[in-house]
């Protein structure tokens, strides 16, 4: 079974370009070569964007590999395909990681039990109720991420492929 998607480095310092292009190689298990360009966003900093192709949970794997690293910010979307929920996977130096379960009609899919525990805590006055879906959405991932994404528009993208 094949999943595609997409990995979007939003941000990058130039000397980090190499690690990141060996790290999603790591995972990809072939030779990795992004097109970088520079990031209007944001001063001396560079972006790239890749479509991907390979095993489900490849996304993951990649986020896994590249998050924590500071002056970073990225996202990594894999579509859903057959008997494989998608997911969306976002990072940022001041946020940390973002992750959500993505259905196939393209929807964030939030279980259940965050639901439950989300109202549970605002019932008990913890948390606002709000503030919290707007968590388990993304809306302050997306937030951060939107001047980064709009400066990339029209950027050139390229194609990975896993090794099978």
């Amino acid at each position: 079974m094949s999943a595609r998607g997409v990995l979007y480095v939003h941000s990058a310092q130039p000397a980090l370009c190499p690690h990141i292009e060996w790290a999603v190689a790591g995972v990809l298990g072939v030779p990795v070569d992004l097109t970088w360009t520079p990031q209007p966003a944001a001063p001396n900093v560079v972006r790239a964007q890749a479509e991907w192709e390979g095993r489900p949970g490849i996304a993951a794997a990649i986020a896994s590999s590249l998050m924590g690293w500071q002056r970073l910010r990225f996202e990594i979307t894999e579509d859903a395909s057959p008997g494989v929920d998608g997911s969306r996977h976002a990072y940022t130096p001041t946020l940390g990681a973002f992750t959500a379960v993505i259905g196939a009609a393209g929807d964030i899919m939030i279980p259940e039990d965050r639901l439950r525990a989300a109202m549970m805590t605002a019932a008990q006055g913890r948390c606002v109720l709000e503030d919290e879906l707007d968590k388990m959405l993304g809306k302050p991932w997306d937030e951060e991420l939107e001047p980064f994404r709009y400066a990339g528009d029209g950027a050139p993208v390229r194609w990975l492929h896993a090794a099978v």
